[in-house]
C-alpha cells in the first residue's frame, strides 16, 4: 500500500500548475489533487527572479481563473504612465501564497509538498524530500501533470555560457538593489551582458536609479522586436484597441511575402517597437514594452554586437579572438539566461497522452490562460483525441522569420476554439483570457463596439489563405531551425 494517494498527482506549483490546479478544483468538485515543487513556497520561478521584475503585460489576466491578482487601477508614474498596472515580483508570491492558503489547502481536497520532487524508480513513484532525502510512495489514481515542461531559466539558477576570469566584478539583477550597501565600492562602469526583456530591465532599472547612460556597456548580439503595451491594455477599457491589435496583424501578414515585411509593417502600425532604428532585428520572444522604456534604452550608446560574450575579466570584454576594452572597474551583469529553452521545440508530445497530462502552449503566449484550458478539458472531455483535437501544439517560434506560423498557429487556434460550444463558453468566463468576458458582456449589452469585431471578423476571412501562405513559409523556416 503507498504511504501517499491522489487523483492527480501536479510537479510544479508556478504559475502553470497553479493556473491548472485552481480550474480543476472549480471543474471537478470530487478530485482530489497532490502538488509537488522543489521551492520552498509557491510561485515557481517567481521565487528565484531578481526583486525589481514586473509582469510585462496588465495583471488582469495574469494568475489564475478565480482570484484577481491585483485591483487595476492606472499608474500615475514612470514608463508605465497612463497604462494598467504591472504586478511586482512580491505581489505575485504573495497572491500564489494566498491562493495556496487560501483556496487551495482551505478545499482540503489539495496537498502540497513543497522542497520535494517527484520520481520514480523500480519501487515505483514516489516523493521525495529535498533536504531530509526521506521518499514517501505515491499512488496516482488518474493522471501526473507536469507542469515544468517549460524548464524556465532566470539568472539566478542559470549556469553562464562563457569564462569568468578571477577578480572580475560579476552580478545577477538580482544582486543590483544591493549596491548600495557598499557605496565605497560602487562599480566604475557597468556592461550589462544580453538582448533579452531581462536585459531591457536592468538597463532601466541602472538608469532610474540615477547611473548616467555613458557608464553603462550593452551587448547585444541580436535585438529584439517588442510588442507595444499601449495596444494591450485589459479589455474591459480597451477593447477596440485589442482588435486593432490583431486587425494590424492580420492585415501585416496578409501583405507581406516574410516575416521580415510583416513585422515592419505592424512597426508602421505602432504595435512592434525595437530599440534602435537602424537595425533590423532578429529576435521575437513576446516581450512588451512601454514607449518610454524604449525611449530610455535608446540612451545607452556603448553597445557591443560582435557576437556572444566568450570570456570575461577586469578591463576586458572577449568576443572570441576579437577584444573589447573597458573600464577595470567594471561590473558585469550576466542577462544572458533564456527563459524558455527553444532547443525544446522539437518534443512533439500531446498535452494529453494516456495517463499523463503535459502542460504546454496552445496558444502563445497566454501561459496561464492555457493551464487553465487544459483542466478544464479534462474535466469536460472524455477522451485524449478530442481533447488534443482542440488543443494542439503551438510553436515556440523566436525570430521574426518564423513569427508568422506561430501568428497563423494563434489564428487556426481561437477558431477550434471558438466554435465548439463548451471551449467558448469557458473563454468568456475566463478571467486569463484577454478578450473573452469583455466579448461576452459587450454581446449582452449589444454594444456597439461590436460592430469592430464584425468587421474584424469579414478581414480575418478574406485574408486567411495569404496568412496560411505566409505561416507555411515560416513553419518551413522554423522545422529547418
Amino acid at each position: 500500500m503507498a504511504d501517499l494517494e491522489t487523483d492527480y498527482l501536479v510537479v510544479g506549483a508556478g504559475a502553470v500548475g497553479m493556473a491548472f490546479v485552481d480550474t480543476l478544483l472549480e471543474e471537478d468538485p470530487d478530485c482530489h489533487i497532490t502538488i509537488v515543487d522543489k521551492h520552498a513556497r509557491p510561485g515557481g520561478h517567481w521565487n528565484d527572479a531578481y526583486s525589481f521584475v514586473r509582469l510585462h503585460q496588465p495583471s488582469s489576466t495574469y494568475g489564475v481563473n478565480s482570484l484577481e491578482l491585483c485591483t487595476d487601477r492606472v499608474d500615475l508614474r514612470g514608463h508605465n504612465a497612463g497604462m494598467y498596472p504591472l504586478a511586482t515580483q512580491a505581489e505575485i508570491l504573495a497572491y500564489y501564497q494566498r491562493l495556496m492558503d487560501d483556496r487551495f489547502l482551505a478545499s482540503r481536497r489539495v496537498a502540497y509538498f513543497p522542497l520535494s520532487e517527484y520520481h520514480e524508480d523500480s519501487g515505483g513513484p514516489a516523493v521525495r524530500e529535498l533536504l531530509s532525502g526521506k521518499a514517501r510512495s505515491i499512488e496516482v489514481r488518474r493522471k501526473l501533470v507536469d507542469a515544468t515542461w517549460y524548464q524556465t531559466s532566470v539568472p539566478a539558477t542559470h549556469k553562464p555560457a562563457f569564462e569568468i576570469a578571477q577578480d572580475t566584478r560579476f552580478a545577477i539583477p538580482g544582486d543590483l538593489p544591493s549596491l548600495w550597501k557598499a557605496p565605497e565600492k560602487l562599480p566604475e562602469h557597468y556592461v550589462v551582458l544580453g538582448g533579452g526583456k531581462t536585459a531591457m530591465d536592468s538597463v532601466v532599472w541602472l538608469l532610474e536609479a540615477g547611473v548616467a547612460a555613458s557608464k553603462i556597456g550593452w551587448v547585444r548580439p541580436r535585438d529584439s522586436w517588442m510588442m507595444n503595451r499601449r495596444f494591450l491594455q485589459p479589455a474591459k477599457v480597451n477593447f477596440e484597441g485589442l482588435i486593432d491589435f490583431q486587425r494590424l496583424h492580420v492585415l501585416a501578414a496578409a501583405n507581406s511575402d516574410t516575416g521580415e515585411e510583416m513585422f515592419a509593417r505592424l512597426e508602421e502600425g505602432g504595435v512592434m517597437l525595437r530599440i534602435d532604428p537602424q537595425v533590423t532585428p532578429e529576435m521575437f520572444h513576446y516581450a512588451v514594452i512601454s514607449e518610454g522604456e524604449v525611449e530610455m534604452l535608446r540612451t545607452v550608446k556603448a553597445v557591443y554586437r560582435q557576437g556572444r560574450v566568450t570570456r570575461v575579466e577586469p578591463g576586458r570584454l572577449h568576443f572570441g579572438d576579437h577584444i573589447e576594452s573597458v573600464p577595470r572597474d567594471t561590473l558585469f551583469i550576466d542577462c544572458t539566461a533564456t527563459a524558455v529553452p527553444f532547443e525544446r521545440r522539437a518534443d512533439d508530445r500531446p498535452i494529453f497522452d494516456g495517463n499523463r497530462i503535459t502542460l504546454r502552449l496552445a496558444r502563445v503566449p497566454f501561459v496561464p490562460y492555457c493551464a487553465a484550458l487544459a483542466a478544464f478539458l479534462e474535466a469536460n472531455f472524455q477522451t485524449d483525441e478530442e481533447r488534443n483535437a482542440l488543443v494542439p501544439i503551438a510553436p515556440l517560434t523566436d525570430t521574426s522569420d518564423t513569427y508568422p506560423f506561430g501568428f497563423m498557429c494563434n489564428m487556426i487556434s481561437a477558431g477550434i476554439l471558438g466554435q465548439n460550444e463548451k471551449t467558448n463558453a469557458f473563454n468568456n468566463r475566463s478571467r486569463l483570457d484577454p478578450i473573452g468576458p469583455a466579448l461576452a458582456e459587450l454581446i449582452a449589452e449589444g454594444s456597439p463596439k461590436l460592430a469592430k469585431l464584425e468587421q474584424f471578423g469579414r478581414e480575418l476571412e478574406e485574408n486567411m489563405p495569404k496568412i496560411m501562405a505566409l505561416g507555411m513559409k515560416a513553419k518551413a523556416i522554423h522545422e529547418a531551425a
